[in-house]
């Protein structure tokens, strides 16, 4: 059995949709809220528009969806570092799919990252694709997911793939 070393966050959240009445029924609120951690910038968020959420604030399910591209990127980074992989650009466009249940409830049914990931030449591309694989194993949001998250990755060589680089 491994030992683990444990670390504690602490969040604070506010709601600040009581528009006067309260939840006196579903339309009378607002979903607004504001997430606090202390020494950090607050972040303002709502629910999704379809649930009667600012469609002009983050949402949990993006939140969600920003928290698991993250941390899967941290790793992969991290790994690419120790393994002698030279990053030189990174960027995702997550996506997930959330599924309601008639009774109001529901769950995200799998997460699709699309990682972009520009390296040096003298990186080693198998290899550089190969460690989305182990990001994933290693990522503490992705080990804390009960949905599955499937990767799409596109590595490119730097000053190999000019037109596609300046794109992003």
């Amino acid at each position: 059995m491994q030992t683990a070393t444990r670390h504690d966050y602490d969040v604070g959240l506010v709601w600040e949709g009581n528009q006067g009445p309260g939840t006196r029924d579903y339309a009378s609120y607002g979903r607004e809220f504001r997430i606090v951690v202390r020494d950090k910038p607050d972040l303002i968020g709502s629910a999704d528009p379809a649930f009667r959420g600012e469609p002009r604030l983050h949402n949990p399910e993006e939140l969600l969806l920003a928290a698991v591209a993250s941390c899967h990127m941290l790793f992969y980074l991290s790994l690419c570092a120790r393994g002698g992989i030279t990053v030189t650009r990174y960027s995702d466009t997550a996506s997930g799919r959330l599924a309601v249940l008639a009774s109001g409830g529901g769950s995200f049914e799998e997460v699709l990252l699309r990682p972009r990931v520009t390296i040096s030449r003298e990186s080693d591309r198998a290899a550089a694709a190969l460690l989305h694989t182990r990001a994933n194993a290693l990522c503490f949001i992705a080990n804390s997911c009960k949905f599955p998250i499937r990767h799409e990755a596109e590595i490119r060589i730097q000053g190999l793939n000019t037109a596609a680089e300046a794109a992003g």
